[in-house]
C-alpha cells in the first residue's frame, strides 16, 4: 500500500473511534485493544492491506516511535508537579534503575535457558523488553498537575526515566554480540554509554526546560502576548532531543527534564506571584493549584497576560493541550500498526517468556526493590503488575536492528517484542482499569473511615 492507502487507512480508523467514542468507552477493553484489533484486521492475517517487515523499514519505525517517545516524556515530565525532595523521586528512582537491572538480569537469563540462546541474544532481548511504556500507561500515569497519587506519580517517574536508562543494556548487548568485548570497551560503555546518556540527558533537558520556559513566560509578560503557546513546547521537545543527542546524552531523558525544567518555572513563577498565604514544603504544592488551573484556556486579555501567573497558566494550558493531542494520535497510528505487524512476528512459544516477565520477574524485582521504603503492600503488588511495555521496547528493537543486528536475528527478537508487546496491551488493558477501579474504592472506603472516626472523637 502507497502514502495515500496508508493515510487513508488511518484516517477512517480516527474518524471510526471519534463518532463511536460514546460507546466505547462502556466496553470492558480500552481504545489501544481495539486499534490493535484493527491492525490484525488490516494485517496479512484477514484482509491484507498492509504489511510490515521490521528489517527493511527498522528506520522508519525507529523515527516514527522517537517521535511518540518525545512527546510522551515530555508531557510525563509537564504533568510531575513535585519538588525535588518530594520522597517520589526516590521511589521512581528505585524503580527505574535497580528494578529495572534486576528485570534485565531475569529476563535474559530466563530466555537463555528455556530459548537456549546465546547470552548476548538474551541480553539483548532483556533489555529491549524492560523499559516500561509512557504512552501507554495512560491508564495508571498521572493525569494532569493536580493528580499526587502516589501509585500514579511513581509509574509515571519510572516510565519517564526508564526509557534512557534502558538503551545502556542494549548497547551493551550489540557490544558483546559484536565479539569486541574487553576491559577497556566495558569501561567505555560504563562512562560514554551509561553515566553520560543519563547525566547528560537530564541535565540539558532541564536546563533548556528551565530557561527557554522563563524567557518565554517574561517575553509573554511584557508583550501582554495572547496568543497560543504550541509552538513552544514543540520547539522545547525537539530542541531538547535534538542538542541532547548530538553530544551522545539521552534524547529521551532530555524530554522528560525538559517537560520538568518548564513545570518548575510554574513552580516557581505560582511561588512568587501566588496571592495566597506562602508556605512550605511538599504541602504547599499539593493545595496550590497550578497556574493553568487559574486561567480561562479559552478567554484571554492583553490585562490578563500582563500578570506572570496568568501568562505562566497560559503557556502550561497550551502545552498540555497540544502535547495531549499530538501524543493520542501518534500512539493511535503506531498501535494500529503494531496489529498489522503481529501476524508476522506472533510467536506462541514467547508467551512462557512473557508470562515469566509479568508474573514473576517484574513483579519480584518491584518487590525487593522496594524494600524498606514504608510503601504498602499493595501498592507494591500492583506497581508489579502493571509495568506496561509498548514503543520504547519497538524503537530499542528498530535500534538494535539499525546498529549492527542482522536480519534473522532481527525477526527473532522482534518475535519477542512484538509479542510482548501486544500481550501487554491485551492483558494489562483488561486487568488494569478495574484493580485501578478497586483500588480507588478502598481508597475512598479508608477516607469515609477516617473522617468517621474523627467526628465521633471528643
Amino acid at each position: 500500500m502507497d502514502f495515500l492507502g496508508w493515510t487513508a487507512s488511518i484516517g477512517f480508523l480516527l474518524l471510526l473511534m471519534s463518532l463511536a467514542s460514546g460507546w466505547i468507552r462502556h466496553l470492558p477493553i480500552t481504545t489501544f485493544s481495539l486499534y490493535l484489533a484493527a491492525g490484525i484486521v488490516a494485517g496479512p492475517w484477514c484482509l491484507k492491506w498492509l504489511n510490515i517487515n521490521y528489517s527493511a523499514h527498522a528506520l522508519d519505525i525507529a523515527r516514527v516511535t522517537e517521535m511518540a517517545l518525545v512527546v510522551s516524556l515530555f508531557m510525563t515530565g509537564l504533568k510531575l508537579r513535585m519538588r525535588w525532595s518530594d520522597p517520589a523521586w526516590r521511589i521512581a528512582l528505585r524503580l527505574a534503575l535497580p528494578a529495572m537491572m534486576l528485570t534485565v538480569a531475569g529476563v535474559c537469563v530466563a530466555v537463555h535457558w528455556i530459548f537456549t540462546l546465546p547470552w548476548p541474544l538474551a541480553l539483548l532481548i532483556g533489555a529491549i523488553l524492560s523499559p516500561t511504556d509512557p504512552v501507554l500507561a495512560s491508564m495508571v500515569a498521572v493525569d494532569g498537575a493536580t493528580d499526587h497519587d502516589r501509585l500514579r506519580v511513581a509509574l509515571s517517574g519510572e516510565a519517564g526515566l526508564n526509557d534512557g536508562t534502558g538503551l545502556p543494556f542494549v548497547l551493551l548487548a550489540l557490544l558483546m554480540l559484536g565479539g569486541s568485548v574487553s576491559v577497556g570497551s566495558v569501561g567505555h560503555w560504563l562512562g560514554a554509554d551509561f553515566a553520560w546518556p543519563l547525566i547528560g540527558g537530564l541535565g540539558i533537558g532541564f536546563m533548556l526546560g528551565w530557561g527557554i520556559g522563563w524567557v518565554g513566560v517574561c517575553m509573554k509578560t511584557a508583550s501582554a502576548d495572547v496568543a497560543r503557546s504550541d509552538f513552544l513546547a514543540l520547539a522545547l521537545m525537539a530542541l531538547s532531543y535534538a542538542t541532547a543527542t548530538t553530544v551522545l546524552a539521552s534524547g529521551f531523558l532530555a524530554a522528560f527534564a525538559a517537560g520538568l525544567g518548564l513545570r518548575h518555572v510554574e513552580l516557581y513563577v505560582a511561588k512568587r506571584h501566588s496571592r495566597s498565604e506562602p508556605a512550605d514544603g511538599d504541602l504547599a504544592i499539593a493545595n496550590t493549584p497550578p497556574a493553568e488551573a487559574l486561567v480561562n484556556p479559552h478567554v484571554r486579555s492583553a490585562e490578563e497576560a500582563r500578570q506572570p501567573l496568568a501568562s505562566m497558566g497560559m503557556v502550561m494550558s497550551d502545552a498540555l493541550s497540544f502535547g495531549d493531542t499530538l501524543e493520542r494520535l501518534i500512539a493511535a497510528a503506531l498501535v494500529f500498526l503494531l496489529g498489522v505487524e503481529f501476524a508476522d512476528y506472533w510467536q506462541p512459544q514467547a508467551v512462557v517468556a512473557v508470562l515469566i516477565l509479568f508474573v514473576v520477574v517484574r513483579p519480584l524485582a518491584i518487590w525487593l526493590c522496594t524494600i524498606g521504603s514504608h510503601m504498602p503492600t499493595s501498592r507494591r503488588l500492583l506497581i508489579g503488575w502493571v509495568g506496561i511495555r509498548g514503543f520504547g521496547s519497538l524503537n530499542y528493537l528498530a535500534y538494535a536492528a539499525t546498529h549492527g543486528l542482522d536480519p534473522s536475528q532481527t525477526t527473532l527478537v522482534a518475535k519477542f517484542v512484538v509479542t510482548t508487546v501486544v500481550l501487554s496491551i491485551i492483558l494489562h488493558g483488561i486487568t488494569t482499569p478495574p484493580l485501578m477501579a478497586w483500588r480507588q474504592a478502598r481508597m475512598h472506603a479508608q477516607t469515609q473511615s477516617s473522617a468517621a472516626n474523627n467526628t465521633m472523637t471528643p
